[in-house]
């Protein structure tokens, strides 16, 4: 291909797309290039397509549904200095309650080991580091026989609410509450 033919290829090329402009320029300036496997095919540009969804994290929308249902941020960001035990307690009997009960509804929670603790478990050779905690002092692959100290917690399902709202409120907890 000629000069002019490349010229006109890289001019039209530029204008179509930023990225590709700024890899001409990168080229011109004799940068050396990363290894691109495929260019994007003249995608549209279409104002009127249909927008994403604002994208949102999980756990920015399983805080919000924790204070939106037992007023966790509430409890945790207020200045406990000048309330008494007696009323955090009362105050944290309630969102502790609410919590619970949220949880249980998007996750399921139940026991890691299904037995009492205080009682003999067995930590089976080759075990999960993500479902067994060994202290003490064990050595190796296992199988180990211990005390169990606490059962774990796993999630037998995941239901969190999916987000709805605009890209600016996708990091929004909860909204600011005005009294007119």
């Amino acid at each position: 291909m000629s000069r002019i033919g490349v010229a006109f290829r890289a001019f039209f090329a530029a204008l179509g797309s930023t990225a590709t402009a700024e890899r001409i320029g990168l080229a011109l300036d004799g940068a050396k290039l990363p290894k691109i496997d495929h260019e994007p095919q003249n995608q549209p540009t279409d104002k009127l397509a249909p927008q994403p969804i604002p994208a949102r994290s999980e756990a920015i929308t399983l805080l919000a549904a924790l204070q939106r249902e037992a007023r966790l941020v509430d409890l945790v960001k207020q200045p406990l200095a000048k309330f008494s035990d007696e009323e955090i307690g009362a105050a944290a009997r309630n969102v502790l309650g609410d919590c619970a009960a949220a949880l249980d509804r998007f996750f399921a929670l139940k026991p890691v080991v299904m037995q009492e603790e205080g009682t003999n478990c067995e930590v089976p050779k080759g075990y999960d580091p993500a479902r067994f905690k060994v202290s003490g002092s064990a050595e190796g692959a296992g199988p180990f026989q211990g005390t169990l100290a606490h059962n774990g917690w796993q999630a037998s399902t995941v239901k969190l609410p999916s987000w709805t709202g605009s890209k600016e409120a996708a990091l929004v907890i909860a909204p600011a509450e005005v009294e007119v």
